[in-house]
C-alpha cells in the first residue's frame, strides 16, 4: 500500500521525520510528500503564497536534502512529491517549474475558483445558485484540463468542490463523463482521497457517485490519504483499504517512482 499524498512542515503538515514514522506504523510500504506548491504569477497567488507559507519553489532543495537523509533508516519508501495548484493559464509556468524541480512525481490540484480558492465559504455562499453552478462547470473544466495537460502523475481530490457547501451538489453525470473520458486518454490517474472522510465532509473523493462513474470507465486510480499529521494517516489508511476491498479495486502503484528509489 502506498499513500502518494501527504504533507509536511515545508507546506501546512507536520514535521517530515514525524509523517515518516506515523506512515510506517501504519503498515505503508511507501509514502509521497506533496507539499503544496503554486508557481502562478498573478498578485493574488504571491500573497496567498506568503500568509500559508507554501514556498515549496523556494525550499524543495531543502527538502529533498531532508528527505534524502531520512531515507537511509526508514522503515518505509519515501517519495518527493510536490501538489502543484494548476490553471490553464498558467500551464507554462507550471511546466517549466516542474521540469526544473525534477520531483519523483507530481499531483495536479484544481483549488482556485473566481479567484478564491474553493474552500473559502464566505466568497461563495452569498452568489446566486445559478453563479455557483456556472462556477463548478468552471471547476470541472480545469480538471479536464489538468488531466489533458499530462503534467501530473496523479489528479487529486477530483471533486474539491465538494467540501464546500456551497458549491456542493451541483456536479452532474456529464461532468463525471467529461472527467472519465479525459482519464483514459491519458496517463494522469485520480487518487481516492480520505482526506476530509474523517471529519465534517464525512466522504472520499471522488464521491461514491463520481468513483462509481470512473470505475465503469476502467480508469485506474492511486491512494491519497492527504494526511497532515501524523495520527491521521493510520485512520485513514484502514477506511482506504476498506474501501478498495468493498470495490475489489487493486490501486495502481506509479512505475516511475518505483524506478526512482
Amino acid at each position: 500500500m502506498y499513500d502518494y499524498h501527504a504533507h509536511t512542515n515545508y507546506s501546512d503538515g507536520a514535521f517530515l521525520r514525524w509523517m515518516v514514522e506515523a506512515a510506517a506504523d501504519a503498515g505503508l510500504d511507501g509514502i509521497g510528500f506533496a507539499d503544496h506548491c503554486n508557481v502562478s504569477p498573478e498578485s493574488s497567488a504571491r500573497r496567498y503564497k506568503r500568509a500559508l507559507g507554501f514556498n515549496l519553489d523556494l525550499t524543495y532543495e531543502r527538502r529533498r536534502e531532508a528527505i534524502e537523509a531520512i531515507r537511509g533508516d526508514a522503515d518505509v519508501a519515501v517519495f518527493d512529491a510536490v501538489e502543484m495548484d494548476y490553471d490553464p493559464a498558467h500551464e507554462d509556468a507550471v511546466a517549466e517549474f516542474l521540469d526544473e524541480a525534477a520531483f519523483d512525481y507530481a499531483v495536479g490540484s484544481v483549488h482556485e475558483l473566481d479567484g478564491a480558492n474553493v474552500h473559502t465559504r464566505s466568497h461563495f455562499a452569498d452568489k446566486p445558485e445559478s453563479e455557483r453552478r456556472e462556477l463548478v462547470d468552471r471547476y470541472f473544466e480545469k480538471l479536464v484540463a489538468l488531466i489533458e495537460s499530462e503534467l501530473f502523475a496523479i489528479a487529486a481530490h477530483p471533486d474539491l468542490i465538494e467540501r464546500n457547501p456551497h458549491l456542493r451538489g451541483f456536479a452532474t453525470e456529464d461532468h463525471y463523463a467529461a472527467v472519465a473520458d479525459a482519464l483514459r486518454e491519458s496517463r494522469t490517474v485520480p487518487e481516492i482521497n480520505a482526506g476530509r472522510l474523517l471529519d465534517d465532509y464525512g466522504e472520499f473523493h471522488p464521491s461514491p457517485a463520481f468513483l462509481d462513474r470512473l470505475v465503469d470507465a476502467d480508469v485506474d486510480v492511486t491512494v491519497g490519504t492527504d494526511s497532515h499529521e501524523p495520527d491521521e494517516i493510520a485512520p485513514r489508511i484502514r477506511e482506504v483499504e476498506a474501501e478498495l476491498d468493498r470495490r475489489g479495486l487493486e490501486p495502481v502503484r506509479l512505475d516511475h517512482v518505483a524506478n526512482a528509489v
